[in-house]
């Protein structure tokens, strides 16, 4: 029985410090926590020679060899992201029997299939839960606390940056491109937002939801994906007065047809848990079976909330290795359903339209939405003026390639002179 327990962290930067500060400051306490001693052995870097305050320099590295060739190190910790050098560095530290934890959503969701099968076809623990929400605890829950229930739903708020965009609109009246650029000042957005304000994001965290889930295979190609650049600061206000908000939703569905999994702007009722959380902050709301509703929530990234997850994970695998049960819960993607095409999905819907102010304008777009099957729940004109009127429309469920057949029509219409915003929204938004 080992007493002592060597780990290896891959990458130094935000969630690589958090994880080092976090092994430091917790030193005297993973013997009680864990059952034995955890240190750090070695710290691969790209730049050795770059001077890191109150970090140990004998045990940095930018040479792979020196971890993966040292057989006393016994757990990898891969906080680098990207898909390479990060999936080889894991195949091979599963190769060589060591085990891994890995915040790594990006590489999760496209070959986290293929990676749990070397990590139990070598006797190790594959864990990543930081993958996910970040400090929120939502992959083993479901693997574990909730593995008796068939999920049948998981929704949630699972990108930071866009919740903050959206909150600043909301509350501040902010267009997109001002909540953005401040985003960006504060640190919660990248140079380059893309991944984020696209949704690409939160689309490879509900992919690896998914699979966990409904214990199914899911990956990021299955996800369709929509972002918020084109929310105005006008959609915000109306929301508002349908006595809703505006937030990046992304969900999966496990429903008789198969799965449905999509991330998209939505227009969410003031009255569900989800509405109110703001800010950077994340939620994931799932529903079971046995269990009903349950909603978990707290902060979706950062230094110390992402690496109190995969501390979390290294803790649970330093327990497996010092009573030599490593592997016990891996892969648990044993069915094989189907993910719907997002043409088949239905949903409901907000549409903002331009119109000619004339007569028998509204009765030919009510007739093209239910020509194709699209049936109005709710229509105001909101103003008029130089021969045009605003008009929105709520649209009732409907196959997404029948609403986009009839948007096509209508665009096609010489009285319809724009189509401005088109968001989903929630079944629960009172009629």
């Amino acid at each position: 029985m080992k007493d002592k327990i060597r780990a290896a962290i891959l990458g130094m930067g935000t969630v690589g410090t958090g994880v080092y500060k976090i092994m430091m400051g917790q030193k005297d306490e993973f013997p009680h926590k864990a059952g034995v001693e955890l240190e750090v052995a070695k710290i691969l870097v790209r730049n050795a020679k770059k001077p890191r305050e109150g970090v140990d320099m004998s045990i940095v590295t930018d040479k792979w060899e020196d971890i993966i060739n040292d057989d006393s190190i016994d757990i990898v910790i891969e906080v680098m992201g990207g898909i390479e050098p990060a999936r080889t560095y894991i195949t091979e530290a599963l190769s060589r029997g060591k085990h891994v934890v890995t915040a790594n959503k990006d590489l999760m969701a496209e070959h986290g299939h293929e990676l749990l099968d070397a990590a139990s076809a070598n006797g190790c623990d594959l864990l990543f839960e930081a993958a996910v929400a970040g400090g929120i605890p939502i992959i083993r829950p479901l693997k574990q606390c909730l593995a008796a229930n068939n999920i049948t739903e998981i929704m949630g708020i699972i990108n930071g940056t866009t919740n903050f965009i959206l909150t600043k609109m909301t509350d501040e009246g902010m267009e997109f491109d001002e909540a953005l650029a401040l985003a960006q000042r504060l640190g919660y957005a990248e140079a380059d937002p893309t991944a984020d304000v696209e949704g690409l994001d939160a689309g490879r965290k509900i992919a690896i939801l998914a699979s966990v889930a409904f214990n199914s295979r899911v990956t990021f190609s299955d996800v369709y994906t929509e972002g918020i650049s084109k929310i105005t600061a006008k959609d915000i206000k109306y929301a508002k007065e349908l006595d809703c908000v505006i937030k990046l939703i992304a969900t999966a569905k496990n429903t008789p047809g198969g799965i449905e999994v999509r991330v998209t702007p939505m227009f969410i009722p003031k009255s569900h848990p989800l509405a109110s959380v703001n800010d950077s902050f994340n939620a994931v709301f799932v529903h079971g079976d046995s269990l009903g509703d349950a909603m978990f929530y707290g902060r979706g990234a950062g230094e110390l909330p992402t690496a109190s997850a995969i501390m979390g994970d290294v803790i649970d695998v330093c327990r497996n290795i010092r009573w030599n049960c490593c592997g016990r819960i891996g892969c648990t993607c044993y069915k094989s359903i189907p993910v719907k095409a997002m043409e088949d999905i239905e949903s409901r819907y907000f549409v903002s339209t331009i119109l000619e102010d004339k007569p028998g304008t509204l009765a030919a777009v009510a007739s093209t939405f239910s020509g194709n099957n699209a049936s109005i729940d709710q229509m105001v004109q909101k103003t008029r003026g130089q021969g045009y009127a605003e008009v929105v429309f709520i649209i009732d469920n409907v196959k997404e390639q029948l609403f986009m057949r009839a948007i096509k029509e209508l665009s096609a219409m010489h009285y319809v002179k724009e189509i401005s915003s088109i968001i989903r929204v929630h079944n629960d938004m009172n009629n």
